[in-house]
């Protein structure tokens, strides 16, 4: 039964990472003027954001409207030309209590199985030996995967693949989780089981950023948006008033399935 994410598997994670954290426990990703510029070709500029804690905000926009550029300068692996960014988290390490953790849009995965990708992934989070077979336990379960322990990760299913990076990624406990189009090519039944794993993470307490271009994806479990339209941010709202009442002609058009010129 490997396809299944069990009710009770829901509160797998409790025992092993801890109690989950309150709003106030995380500061809020922030940037200021962010620009950043490659061999003379700005590619964001004048990015201003707030990340709030412990909510979901989802990035959207057009393809090239620097989506995933964000993603990568708030995980650290890029760095502003221009303005400032700024979080709680600071450097990212993987023996301190604020992590982040980010899932890609492809997933990356050990020629290994998938039991052994997330006992490496215990290790260099540094959980101690006594406590990693729980957890290996506990992880598997969540993402219904149990069955499929001892099979090699490259094998598996792309659904089943991306829920293994995604529960990877919580062997972290980060406090930041990033997410990009985790469900793209995905069918509904697949996304499906990736939603629930999200909101597994949220209520770990874990601030999510999530890049989609699934609209309905969006709607379902976003708390904010922030609309992005050729490297600059348009519209930061709640995300019920940006999908009811868009206020830009850019996120309307968007939301219609048109594209501006």
């Amino acid at each position: 039964m490997s396809e299944t994410i069990a009710t009770s598997d829901r509160r797998a994670l409790a025992p092993t990472l801890g109690p989950a954290r309150g709003p106030d426990s995380v500061l809020p990703v922030a940037m200021d003027g962010v620009g950043y510029t490659v061999d003379g070709t700005t590619l964001l500029e004048d990015v201003s954001l707030r990340i709030r804690p412990g909510r979901l905000t989802a990035i959207m926009g057009a393809n090239g409207a620097g989506k995933t550029l964000c993603l990568r300068l708030i995980q650290g692996l890029l760095h502003p030309t221009a303005g400032t960014l700024s979080h709680a988290s600071g450097p990212v390490s993987l023996a301190g209590r604020r992590r982040i953790a980010t899932v890609f849009q492809r997933p990356v995965l050990l020629r290994r199985s998938v039991a052994a990708n997330l006992r490496h992934a215990l290790k260099i989070y540094g959980v101690p030996r006594v406590e990693r077979a729980a957890m290996l336990s506990d992880l598997l379960d969540l993402a219904g995967l149990r069955a499929l322990a001892h099979r090699s990760a490259r094998v598996l299913s792309s659904g089943e693949q991306q829920r293994l990076s995604i529960v990877r990624a919580l062997a972290a406990d980060p406090d930041l989780l990033l997410l990009d189009e985790p469900t793209a090519n995905l069918d509904p039944y697949a996304t499906r089981m990736i939603e629930t794993l999200i909101r597994q993470a949220e209520a770990r307490g874990a601030t999510v950023v999530l890049v989609t271009h699934d609209v309905g994806q969006a709607r379902r479990l976003a708390d904010d948006v922030i609309f992005l339209n050729r490297g600059r941010v348009t519209e930061q709202t709640p995300a019920g008033t940006f999908f009811d009442r868009p206020q830009t002609a850019e996120a309307a058009a968007y939301l219609a399935g048109r594209l501006l010129l």
